[in-house]
């Protein structure tokens, strides 16, 4: 048995659950080989005797440190934190611990995680980018087994999970202008560049309008924050400019568009349609309750760490693209 002076190890846990230490390691790896009475003996002597496995002494013996780093522009934004969250859950079933890093959007942090932050502590990364482009992330990856969220990028040998924003966008313009609106407005293009999930929504949205609209109907933010989406309200309100229809590249967005809608004494959706983007809980408790475009944050972690742990693994499959599916989610605020 353990004493007093010393952590627990694996021998103490195996002598306590009366198995080998082979067996509490297929236990804590979870394998299915082991008896379910067995796996509650182990399980229960890990328990009593507050045993912790050595991160070292695994590293050493697989070659890896079952650490997966995922690396996204911000979480306070709640599609990052509830992504962040389905990553954890999908890679602890998978036995691989979770590291999570803000990039702000910031290029050389961006950079930084393409290269696996330059440390062995990482065997993987999932990085949704925001500022790099496709060149900028094919020159840059290392050989660090690598998942990008978000776009395609042309000619790189990586790994994709991504939405079809353009299709998307499409959608949810096509459906504010069924019911009725003749001015509609994108709120949140990007006023940086002409790439990324920002750009292709407002590319979607003019494609809807097809030679109805053009790049002023395009109404950039400096962030996707619920301010930001109120400010830039309070802007086309002052400035006298027209508007029957708000398709925001955000849920956060449309949140703030909200609120100085309201201030403004304007009527939602009578006066002017909202309509977001991502699908986030808090979209079901604002007056009026907001439509949306509503992505499935659990497919997409699930599938990045399956292709992560796959390139861990070994594999040398050709470079995958996964897309998940959306759905447009009718609510009080378009009619």
């Amino acid at each position: 048995m353990a004493d007093q002076q010393r952590p627990p190890s694996i021998k103490d846990v195996a002598e306590r659950a009366g198995v080998s230490w082979k067996t509490v390691s297929n236990v804590m790896n979870g394998q299915v080989n082991v008896r379910p009475e067995t796996r509650q003996r182990v399980e229960q002597a890990i328990a009593d005797l507050g045993y912790r496995r050595s991160a070292a002494g695994r590293q050493l013996r697989y070659g890896r440190s079952f650490i997966i780093a995922l690396a996204v522009p911000e979480l306070t934004t709640p599609y990052f934190a509830d992504l962040a969250h389905e990553v954890l859950a999908a890679a602890t079933e998978r036995g691989y611990t979770t590291l999570i890093t803000e990039t702000g959007g910031d290029e050389s942090r961006e950079r930084a995680a393409l290269r696996g932050f330059d440390t062995q502590v990482a065997d993987g990364v999932i990085l949704s980018p925001l500022s790099l482009d496709g060149p900028s992330v094919t020159g840059a990856q290392s050989r660090v087994p690598l998942v990008l969220l978000g776009e395609r990028v042309t000619g790189s040998s990586l790994d994709h999970v991504i939405y079809d924003n353009h299709r998307a966008a499409r959608e949810a313009t096509t459906h504010v202008l069924t019911q009725g609106a003749t001015r509609p407005l994108f709120l949140g293009a990007s006023t940086d560049h002409q790439h990324g999930t920002g750009w292709l929504r407002a590319e979607g949205f003019l494609d809807a309008l097809g030679d109805r609209g053009g790049p002023d109907l395009l109404v950039g933010t400096p962030q996707y924050t619920r301010a930001a989406g109120a400010r830039a309200v309070d802007e086309l309100h002052a400035n006298g400019r027209p508007f029957d229809a708000l398709v925001c590249a955000s849920d956060v967005l449309a949140v703030g568009a909200l609120h100085a809608l309201r201030a403004a004494r304007l009527e939602v959706p009578d006066q002017v349609q909202v309509i977001g983007w991502d699908g986030i809980d808090e979209g079901g408790y604002t007056h009026p309750t907001l439509s949306t475009v509503g992505l499935d944050v659990e497919a997409v972690a699930r599938n990045a760490v399956d292709l992560v742990v796959a390139r861990i693994e070994g594999s040398r499959s050709l470079p995958a693209e996964v897309v998940v599916e959306h759905r447009l989610v009718l609510r009080g605020s378009s009619r």
